[in-house]
């Protein structure tokens, strides 16, 4: 009855289909890469509506969090993605905040781990939205006048500490300095060399990708073992692209199903959407990969 009068009911059921519509959507997945049958672009795009459907459930669960809280809580908390100029603007105000010592508090979350209990301690009854928004940034200070999560394209090792002002580093947050950002798929390479927002060098290819199987002429199994060599070849491809870059950073982006070949050798990775050409699609997984999301508390 308190949740149907708080308008909660009808959340948790939307939440609820969305959940299953998720779980279904994985199934389908799963069961095409288990047979190896289906086409790569339909498999890239289950994962996006997988994305879409996460990112909706994420977004009803705040609903819900926030419609269970009281009012002045539920009218605290803002979002904002943050690129450009609008993200320069925020990060200078940031590094501004000065107080006495030990009276700013800076703390990079894992999101592979519990809360810290210094994190909890500085947050308070808050320190549930800094969980949730994991991986982050969040900063406060010992007058509750700021509390804030940001997202963190470049992460550090988890750290907590209180100091005189917020402590984290702009090339986190933006492209600052020489840097390469690769954009991998099962059937696409594109690679920029950046200095700052500005693109010195780019390279990129398509690779001839089997995505259907033809009646006839040779067995599916035989299909399959073909587009497994091809993607194999074209991550070879990829791989021996990145073997001589020109600076020290790689961040690489792309398809999940792709990328933990590359956590070895990338400064960090990350699951974008970007589709098109090999340069069309690099521009939109830069401006997504330096997107950060801003959390309010």
């Amino acid at each position: 009855m308190l949740d149907e009068l708080l308008g909660r009911a009808a959340l948790k059921e939307r939440i609820a289909e969305l959940e299953e519509e998720v779980h279904h959507l994985e199934r389908e997945r799963d069961a095409a890469k288990d047979k190896r049958a289906d086409a790569v672009s339909a498999r890239q795009e289950a994962e996006r509506q997988v994305n879409r459907l996460e990112d909706r459930i994420a977004e009803l669960e705040g609903e819900l969090e926030r419609r269970g809280r009281s009012d002045a809580e539920s009218t605290s908390r803002r979002t904002e993605m943050l690129r450009g100029e609008r993200l320069g603007a925020v990060l200078d105000r940031l590094e501004s905040f000065e107080t006495g010592p030990e009276g700013a508090f800076t703390a990079l979350v894992d999101a592979e781990h519990d809360l810290a209990e210094p994190v909890r301690d500085a947050f308070g009854d808050r320190a549930g939205l800094v969980g949730r928004s994991a991986p982050c940034l969040a900063v406060t200070d010992d007058a509750g006048l700021t509390a804030a999560t940001l997202s963190v394209p470049d992460a550090p090792d988890a750290f907590e500490t209180w100091s005189d002002r917020f402590e984290f580093e702009r090339r986190w947050f933006e492209p600052t300095g020489e840097f390469a950002l690769a954009l991998v798929r099962s059937d696409l390479f594109a690679l920029g060399v950046y200095d700052g927002r500005e693109r010195t060098a780019f390279q990129g290819f398509d690779s001839d990708l089997k995505s259907k199987h033809s009646k006839g002429g040779f067995s599916q199994a035989r299909f399959e073992r073909l587009r497994d060599e091809q993607i194999e070849n074209h991550l070879d491809r990829c791989r021996e692209a990145l073997a001589d870059l020109p600076t020290d950073r790689l961040y690489v982006v792309g398809e999940r199903s792709v990328l933990s070949s590359f956590e070895e050798v990338a400064d960090a990775t990350s699951t974008v959407d970007a589709t098109g050409g090999p340069e069309p699609a690099l521009d939109d997984a830069f401006r997504e990969f330096w997107t950060v999301r801003l959390t309010a508390l």
